[in-house]
């Protein structure tokens, strides 16, 4: 069964809702062919077709519910989930979504989890790399990870879209191209300097563009964290194995190959990023898995069984 880990969908009514509580980036996503509509839906599952996906699993990020006023956070939330747990009533045989949480407030995120999981049948909570500049291994997090641990759930983490915050990408047109990929890396680092992998070791955490640069760094990672964080509860390649990855490369064959043998293939899942791959580069999230020279298991792992394993999804 093929399953696409990494796709978004937005309505108008919440992207109006977004830009009505002061969101200045919500234009930027309204024309993308995300939306709900009959005729956005048709375009979507013809695109998919043509590949051969069965099901995407929908996260609301980068347009996260997250507000420092709580009020405004919990309304955005609620209004995100029902939206995808109607779109998902429409349509089981091609969605299933992944639950947005009202950050940074620990409270009100619990509830809306159990609501999320309990009555609207997610899969788990997703989470930007960092919360209104916080970082995601920030101690007020944990009663989040104890919850999803417990649940043994799902956490999907994406690129906040923020540059990590630093001027030297934001300010120098970077933020998405370099700066999604170093967002991920900082926050699974950060996660693993804090041991959330290995005290929540039932959390079935995903870290998108195959962890960022973490295929190509963890041997040096390694050998820095001994004099530069010695707190490190594990070493970080150790660590790393706890993750998995989605496969969002952009047809570089070089990562694909380079994250295999970091990671195991076992250990890759296969997504899309839709709609930030349109017209004839949607097709090479399918087309550059099979043509990367992996064994004939190996892409089979990847493109139709990873996922379905990992969600407990059958056909």
């Amino acid at each position: 069964m093929r399953i696409d880990v990494h796709a978004h969908a937005w309505s108008s009514d919440y992207l109006d809702l977004l830009e009505g509580f002061g969101r200045s980036d919500v234009v930027a996503y309204r024309q993308l062919g995300a939306g709900v509509t009959d005729d956005e839906l048709a375009t979507r599952f013809a695109m998919l077709d043509a590949v051969g996906i069965d099901l995407q699993v929908l996260t609301a990020t980068p347009l996260s519910p997250h507000f420092e006023d709580e009020a405004t956070a919990v309304a955005a939330a609620r209004k995100v989930n029902d939206d995808y747990a109607a779109l998902v009533g429409r349509h089981p045989d091609r969605f299933r979504a992944i639950a947005s949480l009202p950050l940074p407030h620990i409270d009100a995120s619990l509830a809306e989890l159990d609501r999320a999981i309990s009555d609207l049948g997610m899969l788990g909570a997703c989470i930007t790399t960092s919360v209104l500049g916080r970082s995601i291994a920030d101690a007020q997090f944990e009663p989040l990870y104890r919850e999803l641990n417990r649940r043994q759930s799902v956490l999907s983490v994406h690129p906040a879209g923020h540059g990590a915050h630093s001027p030297l990408i934001t300010e120098h047109q970077l933020t998405w191209s370099i700066g999604a990929p170093v967002e991920d890396t900082v926050a699974a680092m950060q996660l693993i300097l804090k041991g959330i992998p290995s005290r929540f070791p039932d959390i079935k955490i995903i870290i998108p563009h195959f962890g960022g640069l973490l295929p190509l760094t963890l041997e040096r990672i390694d050998q820095h964290v001994a004099w530069e964080a010695p707190g490190t509860p594990e070493k970080p390649s150790l660590a790393a194995q706890r993750l998995w990855y989605d496969t969002v490369g952009h047809d570089h064959v070089p990562a694909l190959r380079a994250a295999v043998e970091t990671f195991g293939a076992d250990r890759l899942l296969f997504g899309t990023d839709f709609p930030f791959q349109p017209g004839e580069f949607f097709a090479t999230t399918v087309d550059y898995i099979k043509r990367a020279g992996l064994p004939e298991r190996d892409v089979e792992a990847i493109l139709d069984r990873n996922a379905a394993e990992f969600f407990g999804i059958a056909e």
